[in-house]
């Protein structure tokens, strides 16, 4: 009679192998069995995270609103009007990060924070050079409608439309500039690394979709503003105008 054959191991539930694929950069990445998966950033616990931050952004703005002195406090329309268009610049650039960031062979998340933190860095510069370039061109053309913060007396819709869409131009200026150095050879490995010591998916959205924008926006610059103009009206990009006089700044969300 043949020996008898010992029992052979039970194999265990087969880890997913790391996918190669093209990444953002056009080179070979390594795609690893963790980190958030392509949908995750307008999936359900994203879209519950984006909602979060977008109500503590709001929240804070009322109450600075609420803070400043009353003899300086901008009336309602004036006040509306201001952050109207931080809201439509910092909304532009979040979902074209989001889109960006969605649609890559790489970790999305981390191309998210990638994305974040250059609009946080470079970015402002960005903002501050174009805010400076067209609050010139207004006051040389004599463009008083076009100039930030000043809507006319009594304040009109035509002169906020006029600087929303001068104010969404910067915008597409800084996102454009920012998309291009992440072109810059280096990034890739930067993003394989960024999150890699978090295991956990959602931790890892919650990350950087609130925690690091809450504590950027709101905790460690919350008043950060750009230089005033030659008329000391207060010129800022990502922190809102005043009418007429400097007023507190306030924080927008990217």
């Amino acid at each position: 009679m043949p020996p008898p054959r010992s029992p052979q191991p039970v194999p265990g539930p087969a880890r997913p192998a790391a996918v190669t694929e093209t990444g953002l950069l056009g080179t070979p990445v390594k795609i690893q069995p963790h980190g958030c998966d392509s949908g995750a950033l307008l999936g359900r616990l994203g879209v519950l995270v984006q909602a979060l931050l977008a109500t503590v952004a709001f929240s804070t703005l009322m109450l600075k609103r609420f803070q400043e002195p009353k003899e300086e406090r901008r009336p309602w329309r004036i006040w509306f009007y201001d952050t109207s268009k931080q809201a439509i610049g910092a909304l532009f650039i979040h979902f074209a990060n989001v889109f960006l960031s969605g649609h890559t062979a790489e970790d999305p998340c981390s191309l998210y924070l990638m994305n974040f933190i250059l609009d946080a860095t470079l970015g402002m510069l960005l903002i501050w050079f174009g805010v400076k370039v067209v609050s010139w061109l207004v006051e040389h053309r004599k463009y008083t409608c076009l100039a930030f913060g000043e809507y006319g007396d009594p304040p009109q819709a035509a002169a906020w439309i006029g600087q929303c869409i001068l104010y969404l131009l910067i915008m597409v200026f800084e996102k454009t500039v920012v998309s291009f150095a992440l072109f810059i050879p280096g990034w890739t490995k930067l993003q394989e690394i960024l999150l890699d010591y978090i295991p956990d998916p959602q931790l890892e959205l919650v990350l950087v979709m609130f925690i690091v924008p809450f504590t950027v926006n709101v905790l460690l610059c919350p008043d950060l503003d750009f230089d005033q103009s030659e008329s000391d009206q207060d010129i800022s990009g990502l922190q809102g105008t005043s009418q007429k006089a400097t007023q507190p700044g306030y924080q927008g969300v990217l």
